[in-house]
């Protein structure tokens, strides 16, 4: 485990101090639960943003592609 010192608003803070008492939970634990939370919508956001470029990059060459099947179909 690694120690680590932030600085949270206060407002924050209070909202969670309430939460992790009716949850009966550790402050710690449940922190360590947000920001895994975090981290796996912030992969997904990541992803998905690489797969938009992605897919733009192979738009183009996929119409052509597209086009040429179309060809074949009407020349039979």
């Amino acid at each position: 485990m690694k120690t680590l010192s932030l600085k949270i608003d206060s407002s924050i803070f209070e909202e969670t101090e309430k939460i992790v008492s009716q949850l009966k939970k550790p402050r710690n634990r449940y922190i360590n639960e947000a920001i895994e939370f975090y981290n796996r919508f912030q992969r997904r956001q990541l992803l998905e943003e690489r797969l938009k470029k992605e897919s733009k990059l192979v738009q183009n060459e996929s119409m052509k592609v597209l086009k040429e099947f179309e060809k074949i179909d009407y020349e039979n």
